[in-house]
């Protein structure tokens, strides 16, 4: 099967049919982009992945219970206020912000989904939210992505977007997608907030298998500091306006667009890893020759969320015991006498055990913005990356103001 992708521009709104919009609405900062609206101008189909935090905020409760429908139209979104343990008000709230999202946009509010981003524990001032999704309604456009994508930020130094096209049964079908995510990252699920939108023709049942299958590999694959956010989500609509016949079943139409879906996803994963709070470099942990490709993925993702390789990382610290540390406590399944780590294209141990290397040629190869650690298992034929980023200083000076 080809798995030729073009590179399209627009994100959120590069498949056929989506508007979005990014407004101010003083939820938290005077100025900041904090409200964004999402809307397919036909009906969509719709599919979800959530938070495994037992807490859950009011709106992943709200758009847990309609997503399951299959169908949806529009996001809400707000950025500042987490609307979590709010209580009933809370709830109360997230369904609000459905019913004007609903009342500007004509639809049903059952068609509207909520998500929100920001401070747990603070009533949201649905004085500023509601009038802000009304501004939001009235600046939908085609080119709106990029504003929809700054207002979910939050701790955010930049926004994320990508998309791209692949051919289905002869028509051109786009995914395009945003994400916003810096900290309270973790793989349990989502690990931060997410939106997909395709032109694809896809039923909803097979929609959602595609998303937890490209989710397991690139939102799961990634950590920035171990704790897993209470508001986390990832969204799919697919309006079939592509015109290709639907995807309802197994077949090469579906690992086509299953395996784009995944891309768009790992790139939407490896920018939030990138971007993580204080962050000044990506790591990149790939794991080879598993016996399995849940041993690989348990691998890849002890190493990057290791606090210990994170910060030998920051000091360009070639301490491989680290690594193989993280192997160890992972739950995989291995040899540890037939382990070889590598940390760029420096060999640094060989079955399990250490062996002169280059001590400034493995400091170098952690100096960069983005950090590549192998490790070779010989235990089998899977393999499986995760994503993550060094640990700094800068991370405890902005959460230990985060409030404020």
């Amino acid at each position: 099967m080809s798995r030729t992708w073009e590179e399209k521009s627009g994100g959120i709104t590069a498949p056929r049919g989506f508007l979005a919009a990014g407004v101010a609405a003083g939820i938290k900062y005077k100025g900041k982009r904090d409200v964004a609206l999402i809307f397919s101008e036909v009906p969509a189909r719709a599919a979800g992945v959530f938070t495994t935090n037992r807490v859950k905020g009011a709106p992943v409760i709200v758009t847990m219970e309609r997503v399951a429908r299959g169908y949806a139209r529009a996001v809400v979104v707000n950025s500042g206020n987490a609307n979590t343990c709010n209580g009933e008000q809370g709830i109360r709230d997230a369904r609000a912000m459905a019913q004007e999202a609903a009342r500007v946009l004509n639809i049903p509010e059952e068609d509207v989904l909520v998500a929100s981003t920001g401070v747990i524990g603070q009533p949201m001032p649905m004085d500023r939210v509601l009038p802000g999704i009304a501004a939001a309604a009235r600046e939908l456009s085609p080119g709106g992505g990029a504003a929809a994508a700054e207002a979910i930020m939050t701790t955010d130094t930049e926004p994320k977007e990508a998309a791209l096209s692949l051919t289905l049964g002869g028509h051109t079908v786009t995914i395009g997608g945003m994400a916003k995510g810096s900290g309270m990252i973790h793989p349990r699920m989502a690990t931060m907030l997410c939106f997909i939108s395709t032109d694809a023709a896809v039923s909803p049942s097979c929609l959602q298998e595609m998303l937890r299958y490209a989710v397991d590999r690139s939102f799961n694959m990634i950590s920035v500091d171990g704790d897993t956010s209470t508001n986390d989500m990832v969204l799919v609509l697919a309006n079939g306006l592509a015109g290709n016949p639907e995807i309802a079943a197994e077949n090469e139409d579906y690992y086509l667009f299953r395996d784009a879906l995944t891309e768009v996803c790992s790139r939407l994963a490896r920018a939030v890893a990138r971007d993580g709070e204080g962050a000044t470099k990506l790591l990149e942990v790939k794991v080879i020759n598993a016996a399995s490709e849940k041993d690989a993925r348990l691998a890849a993702r002890a190493v990057v969320a290791s606090n210990l390789v994170k910060t030998a990382v920051y000091g360009r610290d070639a301490n491989w015991g680290r690594v193989i540390c993280a192997v160890g406590y992972s739950g995989a399944q291995f040899d540890p006498a037939r382990v070889d780590i590598y940390l760029g294209d420096v060999m640094v141990a060989r079955d399990g055990m250490a062996l002169p290397f280059d001590e400034e040629a493995a400091s170098a190869a952690l100096a960069g913005r983005e950090v590549r650690v192998l490790v070779d298992l010989k235990s089998g034929e899977c393999e499986a990356t995760a994503w993550g980023c060094d640990l700094t200083g800068e991370y405890v000076n902005i959460n230990a103001s985060y409030r404020t």
